[in-house]
């Protein structure tokens, strides 16, 4: 997978000594570049920042088959990023279906872990039982189902100049500028069917699977998610075992790395004790 690197500058004295470098973990429909205002800032605070474009979402990494879309084998992305650096651990920051990723890796490999902040999305079991138990997030998450239907969704999410995938930013305070980066590589041959594939490879038992998590953890869910509805995301602390800390942030969409970076940051920064 194609890596964007934003490395501290020399002149960096951060201080608490050694920073950790810092994953970040995109969502749909993103890209790597959801973390400009968030990366900038870490490298100057001495983090190494680690923003890959992820599976699916280029012609290099983007397998055919459903089944190399499952949550193990993108947790397993997230380690061989990792890996690839030289990174032993870091703070894992995952937005979206980057939080769903992060929050696997951190339930499976804490090793690798040093801090957990999940953007949006809760523990996949909270996550899992609203869409189980709660009307409300059954009903904000209707959308899944047409884009689990191969052909159809491409179809009408890239119509209309992708009116479909804009419609995500609709009454968001991202700028047009960083929503057309966003779409522009999902508009390419292949591109959108691969990053459906998310969803589509998804099975079932995939959210429940996923154990607690032991690691420092921060939950940020943002009041005007039209995804994540409130009940759903109340259910995080139940699956956190470690340190733990969550906090609504009040007027801001689902696009919380590009609305509140410095939130993010400051997450990042800050891990709960």
């Amino acid at each position: 997978m194609p890596v964007h690197e934003v490395r501290p500058e020399a002149a960096a004295d951060p201080p608490d000594g050694d920073a950790p470098p810092v994953l970040l973990l995109h969502g749909f429909p993103a890209s790597w570049r959801s973390w400009d205002a968030v990366a900038a800032p870490l490298a100057a605070a001495g983090h190494r920042c680690l923003a890959p474009q992820q599976r699916g979402y280029t012609a290099s990494a983007r397998p055919a088959e459903p089944g190399a879309y499952r949550l193990e084998r993108l947790a397993a992305d997230a380690a061989a990023v990792l890996d690839a650096a030289g990174a032993r651990r870091a703070v894992v920051v995952g937005h979206d279906w980057g939080a769903v990723v992060a929050w696997a890796l951190a339930a499976a490999h804490p090793e690798r872990v040093e801090h957990l902040v999940a953007l949006s999305v809760p523990h996949p079991r909270a996550f899992a039982a609203g869409l189980r138990e709660d009307r409300e997030q059954r009903r904000r998450s209707a959308y899944i189902g047409l884009l689990r239907r191969r052909g159809v969704a491409e179809r009408v999410l890239l119509a209309g100049g992708a009116r479909g995938l804009r419609a995500a930013y609709a009454g968001s305070a991202v700028p047009r500028p960083l929503v057309d980066a966003h779409l522009a590589p999902l508009a390419s041959p292949g591109a959108l069917a691969g990053a459906l594939a998310w969803y589509r490879g998804l099975r079932g038992r995939d959210l429940a699977s996923v154990g607690p998590v032991d690691v420092p953890t921060t939950y940020l869910w943002s009041d005007r998610d039209v995804a994540v509805a409130r009940g759903t995301a109340g259910r995080c602390a139940e699956h956190v075992t470690g340190p733990f800390r969550a906090r609504t942030l009040a007027g801001v969409s689902h696009w919380v790395p590009e609305e509140r970076p410095d939130d993010v940051v400051d997450a990042v920064r800050q891990p709960p004790a």
